[in-house]
């Protein structure tokens, strides 16, 4: 004899002021491992991008590469289409890598 449970609790909708204060919280208990400003840019890099597993990248990427350069590239990854981009993350990396080169080429002209 077999006996099936019906679940009793179903999921309801989550409204936008509970999901607020969910983010609330995963801030909240991320500002004690951030020291810097530039780790709390890095963290905030990897959430937009929805590469969480990757963050020390975004992290030294901050520290290390100018602001100007990373927003632009940031930018660039927002004005795409949503069902365009395969892989922000990706995409972002070669816009980076893409901006450094018009710099260099830039100053190598000059």
């Amino acid at each position: 004899m077999t006996v099936k449970f019906k679940s009793k609790t179903k999921k309801q909708p989550q409204t936008i002021g509970s999901l607020f204060d969910l983010q609330v919280k995963k801030i909240e208990r991320r500002k004690k491992y951030i020291k810097n400003e530039f780790q709390a840019y890095g963290l905030q890099l990897a959430e937009e991008l929805g590469d969480w597993k990757n963050r020390p990248l975004y992290i030294r990427l901050a520290k290390t590469q100018p602001r100007d350069r990373l927003e632009k590239a940031r930018l660039f990854i927002k004005d795409q289409l949503k069902g365009t981009i395969k892989s922000k993350p990706r995409l972002f990396l070669w816009k980076l890598k893409n901006l450094k080169d018009e710099e260099k080429e830039k100053n190598v002209q000059s």
